[in-house]
């Protein structure tokens, strides 16, 4: 198990220091702060194109970084031998898989919920039809420069890692401002409790997603596992249209019942109408998703562990 958990951590920490994932955090974040500022061209509509945006950015975003992620620790080792050696230790396969698993499942985390905070931030600026909040604005970008900052420092003084200090900079800057926005800022319409609730959730499907990242990067390289996932993503968000009909052929019907219990339906996550709507949440809902999110996750590692066990590594590896 101690073997499980360093994995886990190097895996994590190798994620946080690839600079894509530093780049595409900070790309979301800017994305997600310049969503108030397109509200001016819509009426009393504002706080549904923040949130309904904000909630597809970390959405499309941490499905591309569970791919880069799990793609950079997992197939790399895979393609220069370090799991042969890492396999040469008293280390089980399946402490492997589900180390890989847990290490990018922490890491697609922590990038959704920093884009989750930035979400508060941007619904803040946006609370007001007529007004933008400039201090509110100029203070998320000074924190996001505040990280680079932090980071260019580090790396000069220490030698640390630029993209894993900045990175670490901006998620404690971030919910930290957050937090003072909700403290001293005018409250939205909307119910904030709710915009909590639904972006719990999408942290839900980008966890899920980042458990198959893992599970095809032990068999494809980084551009067919970002086309598979992309695939499986786009089957999700139509199941319910594509497979719950019903026809004259029984066979049909069990093949599309098979199928929509095979690709998850990624609107169980997505309640960014019901935000809009000002619809409860409730916290039952909330529950049943993260069950299914846990029943997909506990799945998808069996089939990883399953698959990995028989797999040929000295193969995969380039003299």
């Amino acid at each position: 198990m101690f073997n499980l958990w360093k994995i886990a951590f190097n895996a994590f920490r190798e994620s946080l220091r690839e600079p894509v994932y530093f780049l595409m955090l900070l790309a979301a974040l800017l994305l997600i702060a310049h969503y108030p500022s397109a509200s001016i061209f819509v009426f009393s509509e504002q706080l549904k194109l923040v949130v309904d945006s904000s909630m597809a950015t970390t959405l499309l975003f941490g499905l591309v970084v569970a791919v880069l992620c799990s793609s950079h620790t997992v197939s790399r080792e895979m393609r220069n031998g370090t799991v042969l050696l890492l396999m040469s230790k008293p280390i089980q396969r399946w402490s492997f898989v589900l180390g890989k698993i847990f290490g990018i499942g922490l890491a697609a985390t922590l990038f959704v919920t920093v884009c989750n905070f930035a979400t508060f931030i941007s619904v803040f600026i946006a609370t007001d039809q007529f007004r933008f909040e400039m201090a509110l604005y100029f203070t998320m970008l000074l924190l996001l420069v505040a990280g680079c900052a932090a980071g260019m420092l580090a790396n000069y003084l220490r030698g640390s890692s630029f993209p894993e200090i900045a990175t670490w900079s901006v998620a404690v800057l971030i919910p930290i401002f957050a937090v003072y926005c909700y403290m001293t800022g005018e409250h939205p319409s909307i119910h904030l409790r709710d915009l909590t609730r639904a972006l719990l959730l999408v942290n839900f499907a980008v966890l899920t997603m980042a458990t198959f990242a893992v599970v095809f990067a032990t068999r494809l390289d980084v551009v067919p596992n970002l086309c598979v996932c992309t695939a499986v993503f786009f089957a999700g968000l139509v199941s319910s249209f594509l497979f719950q009909r019903t026809t004259d052929s029984e066979v049909l019907n069990a093949v599309c019942a098979c199928l929509y219990a095979v690709f998850p339906n990624w609107q169980f996550f997505w309640l960014a109408d019901a935000v809009a709507v000002k619809r409860h949440i409730p916290n039952s809902y909330v529950i049943y998703a993260a069950l299914y999110c846990a029943i997909y996750i506990v799945l998808g590692a069996t089939w990883a562990v399953a698959t990995f066990q028989n797999k040929e590594l000295a193969g995969d590896s380039r003299n």
